[in-house]
């Protein structure tokens, strides 16, 4: 079976919606996020399998017969949907309840800590933790321990 042109382009605006609303700080953005995706992947789901009629032995000739993994899988699909879309309500609920707006925040303190590593690494050595070697024969990185560079931060 090929798919449809307007599924392939439904398929497309669900998903393109879906992830630009993903990238967004309001929890409630995300939410329809989520939704605008999960529905387009179930859409895709369904344009992937074969039509025919009910998959059941003995109603149906077998090279007549639906394929029934795609419909098993947008069920499966549909259930995880649901379960994420009623974790980000909780989650919406309980940071306007605190916080009276949805808004994902900053972390400072990672912030902090990107400062400092980019600040100890410099530019133009290996991204890895202390005490590697680029071939000069000398080490490259922070030989501390990560809570010691933490708490170096933090004091000062």
């Amino acid at each position: 079976m090929t798919p449809n042109l307007t599924y392939v382009i439904v398929v497309g605006v669900l998903v393109a919606a879906g992830v630009t609303l993903l990238l967004e700080r309001s929890l409630t953005r995300v939410l329809m996020g989520v939704i605008l995706l999960g529905n387009g992947v179930n859409l895709l789901l369904l344009t992937g399998g074969r039509a025919g009629g009910a998959p059941i032995v003995g109603t149906t000739e077998p090279e007549q017969m639906s394929d029934p993994l795609p419909q098993a899988m947008i069920l499966t699909a549909i259930v995880i949907t649901l379960g994420m879309t009623a974790f980000l309500l909780a989650l919406a609920y309980r940071s306007w309840h605190l916080n009276g707006h949805d808004e994902v925040q900053d972390d400072v303190e990672d912030r902090r800590i990107m400062d400092l590593a980019i600040r100890d690494e410099g530019p133009g050595t290996a991204d890895t933790e202390g005490g590697t070697d680029d071939g000069d024969g000398e080490p490259t990185g922070d030989p501390r321990p990560v809570a010691n560079v933490v708490e170096a931060g933090r004091a000062g």
